[in-house]
C-alpha cells in the first residue's frame, strides 16, 4: 500500500492550495483518511479526518472555517483544500489511513505517506 501526497508549495498568507492524497491496493471507501502535519520545530499535529463512506469531517480548532477536506471515490482520492492560509501552517503535510480522530492518531494508522511541503511567507 502507498499513499502519495500531492499539491503542496510556496503561498503568500492568504493564499490557497489544495492538497492531493491518493492510494493503490488501499480503498478510501473502507478507512477514514485524514492529513497531519509537522512543522519545523514542534510536534506532530493532526489536522483533518473524512470518512469516505458518509462524508463526515472532522478538523483541528485552528483551521476550522480555512481548511475542507473531500473524498472523491471515483478516483480513490482525498483532498485538502487549503483557504486563508497563514505563515503558522507552513508545515509539512502528510496523508495517513485509517484516521481515528483522537490525540496522536497517526501513531495508530497503517500507511502514512512520505508528506508534501507546504510554505506560507507572510
Amino acid at each position: 500500500v502507498q499513499l502519495v501526497e500531492s499539491g503542496g508549495g510556496l503561498v503568500q498568507a492568504g493564499g490557497s492550495l489544495r492538497l492531493s492524497c491518493t492510494a493503490s491496493e488501499l480503498s478510501f471507501d473502507d478507512e477514514a483518511t485524514g492529513w497531519f502535519r509537522q512543522a519545523p520545530g514542534k510536534e506532530r499535529e493532526g489536522v483533518a479526518c473524512i470518512r469516505s463512506s458518509d462524508g463526515s469531517t472532522n478538523y483541528t480548532d485552528s483551521v476550522k472555517g480555512r481548511f475542507t477536506m473531500s473524498s472523491d471515490t471515483a478516483k480513490n482520492t482525498v483532498h485538502l483544500q487549503m483557504n486563508s492560509l497563514k505563515p503558522e501552517d507552513t508545515a509539512v503535510y502528510y496523508c495517513a489511513a485509517p484516521c481515528y480522530w483522537t490525540t496522536n492518531w497517526w501513531l495508530w494508522s497503517d500507511y502514512w505517506g512520505k508528506g508534501t511541503q507546504v510554505t506560507v511567507s507572510s
